[in-house]
């Protein structure tokens, strides 16, 4: 019986997956203001690397990795691990949810861009004009005031000049995920999905261990209180197990520009947790910009479909 899901099922999969990385995205806000941001990467990997113990086990039926797998897998984790965690963690920090949101809805654009570039995979104009949706996007969120909230997310003072780079770090992060979408599409046709979670998350947890180690050295534990101990839990259980092992499953059936569609389900649940939870608000320019990366969200995903569905029937 093969293990690949079907069509409907991996795209549940993508779907939630997508989910639940935008809700921790704009979850970490809080988080990043308790924890150093350091610190919180190494703890989310070391949560996640306990719950996935028993996952590294080698089924006998997966074949013993080679040299180019071993080094996609180390690419995997670096990329899709390590830089963007940094890049996210530290970019959302530095401006708002929402903002992170709309710069995140770019991702289906540069996944399907890198497809094109390393998997080969066809792209249409309107891709390109999706790009240039995502593209105005970032612009008008660049011009636009920072969004202010009556919570502790709100930015002001030094902040508010520190928002242009933390607007760079999650594009930065944008490209990492889409890295993380391509050479898991390569990975997922070797190695199974569990399997994949647990080793990119060692040789996450591996790469931030010192860095970790000397942020946990200089933190005081004590006056963290529970709930955020809990947030902690979530958030390192879905960002390290859960959004990976959803995300691989999904990708064994699908081709990685199409599995870009449903990044879309990421920056509306960061914006939307950035609204309902964290108290921020949507500007008229923030909103603009939201569209337009949306508009390209469309343009981006509508070819797709329908290269894949006249390659399904020839």
């Amino acid at each position: 019986m093969s293990n690949t899901p079907s069509r409907l099922a991996a795209y549940g999969c993508l779907a939630l997956s997508m989910s639940l990385v935008g809700s921790y995205v704009a979850l970490s806000k809080p988080l990043a203001s308790v924890f150093p941001v350091f610190l919180l990467a190494w703890l989310r990997f070391g949560i996640g690397g306990l719950a996935m113990l028993h996952w590294l086990r080698k089924p006998a039926s997966e074949p013993v990795m080679t040299w180019q797998t071993r080094q996609l897998v180390f690419l995997e984790s670096f990329l899709g691990n390590f830089l963007f965690t940094i890049c996210m963690v530290t970019g959302v920090s530095m401006t708002s949810a929402v903002a992170a949101g709309v710069i995140m809805a770019t991702i289906p654009a540069v996944i399907a861009l890198m497809s094109w570039i390393f998997l080969k995979e066809r792209i249409g104009p309107r891709v390109w004009a999706a790009v240039g949706c995502g593209a105005l996007g970032i612009g008008l969120l660049s011009l636009a005031a920072p969004a202010q909230a009556p919570a502790a997310s709100q930015l002001t003072g030094a902040a508010e000049n520190t928002a242009w780079l933390g607007n760079l770090l999650v594009f930065a992060a944008v490209l990492c995920e889409a890295s993380y979408a391509v050479i898991g599409k390569k990975l997922t046709a070797v190695l199974s999905p569990k399997r994949i979670s647990a080793i990119i998350n060692l040789w996450g947890f591996t790469l931030m261990t010192p860095l970790g180690l000397y942020a946990a050295f200089r933190f005081d534990f004590a006056p963290v209180a529970m709930p955020m101990w809990l947030l902690l839990a979530f958030y390192g259980l879905a960002a390290s197990m859960w959004t990976v092992w959803l995300w691989m499953t999904g990708l064994k059936s699908a081709p990685a520009a199409q599995a870009g569609v449903f990044t879309v389900m990421l920056p509306i649940s960061a914006a939307l947790v950035g609204v309902l939870v964290l108290g921020e608000r949507l500007t008229g320019v923030q909103f603009a910009a939201f569209a337009a990366a949306l508009i390209g969200i469309l343009l981006a995903t509508v070819p797709t479909r329908w290269g894949s569905r006249k390659q399904r029937a020839s």
